[in-house]
């Protein structure tokens, strides 16, 4: 099938935090060594952000290489982490805080901020723009593309027009387009829908051990202001999963954010 193309120096599938990052790096690096060079992100959702589990507490410190002045930038990290806190939940009635001394050193996130990882990625996406990276939200990357060797030289989109089946709808139907690049950076996430594609095409997993996944269900609540405390993280280990053991373990979190 004949299909539109653009070709990129580098095509990114994925407006997440790593490929708007891997997107501005490469503008940065380009304009540091007087060269011009075109760089295309592909974001499946309807816009930047729309597909991000937001919410989350945040290390700066790579934020802090790319962009050292993010502050007069106007990034979106307002809630600077006051207190940690761990508690272990017997029921429903009853709890044990954990001791600071007991708690883990990667669980204690003094200089972190409690982000919107959406609000994030929005601003990361306005300063890619600004650097000249194109940005297209609403277009899914479908398959990758291969050249005559079987190297990825860029992916292809979704086809517009078409039924729940796949079928082509008359008049309707649009074929997706070839996005060439010299390098394809794919930036999807844990269960990406090309990554697959490319585990199954070259062995990828081989040698590797089988990957776990857990359910994760996120809410934003809106409280008492008597009762907020910005800056507090709080997490939890045990009822109604198991404290010890393999089956059934799992925990909680709790991120006091600005404006209650």
């Amino acid at each position: 099938m004949e299909r539109e193309y653009m070709e990129f120096d580098v095509v990114i599938v994925g407006a997440g935090p790593a490929g708007l990052s891997a997107a501005c790096r490469l503008k940065q690096k380009a304009a540091e060594a007087g060269k011009e060079i075109s760089v295309c992100v592909v974001e499946k959702g309807s816009e930047v952000g729309a597909h991000i589990l937001s919410g989350a507490v945040f290390e700066p410190r790579a934020l802090n290489e790319l962009f050292p002045d993010w502050k007069e930038l106007g990034a979106p990290l307002n809630t600077p982490v006051k207190r940690d806190d761990i508690y272990v939940l017997k029921n429903a009635d009853s709890a044990s805080k954990v001791p600071d001394f007991f708690v883990p050193k990667t669980m204690h996130n003094e200089g972190n901020y409690i982000i919107s990882l959406g609000n994030l990625c929005r601003w990361l996406a306005q300063q890619a723009e600004n650097l000249g990276v194109e940005i297209y939200p609403g277009f899914a990357a479908q398959e990758a593309l291969f050249d005559e060797n079987g190297v990825v030289r860029g992916i292809i989109t979704g086809d517009l027009g078409v039924d729940r089946e796949g079928h082509p709808k008359e008049g309707l139907y649009t074929p997706g387009m070839e996005l060439r690049g010299k390098y394809t950076l794919f930036a999807e996430g844990c269960r990406g829908h090309i990554g697959k594609q490319l585990i199954k095409r070259f062995n990828l997993d081989s040698d590797a051990d089988a990957q776990h996944y857990g359910i994760g269900l996120k809410e934003i609540w809106e409280i008492d202001p008597a009762k907020h405390q910005p800056g507090l993280v709080v997490h939890t280990a045990g009822w109604p999963l198991d404290i010890m053991g393999t089956e059934n373990t799992g925990g909680s979190f709790l991120y006091h954010l600005e404006n209650n």
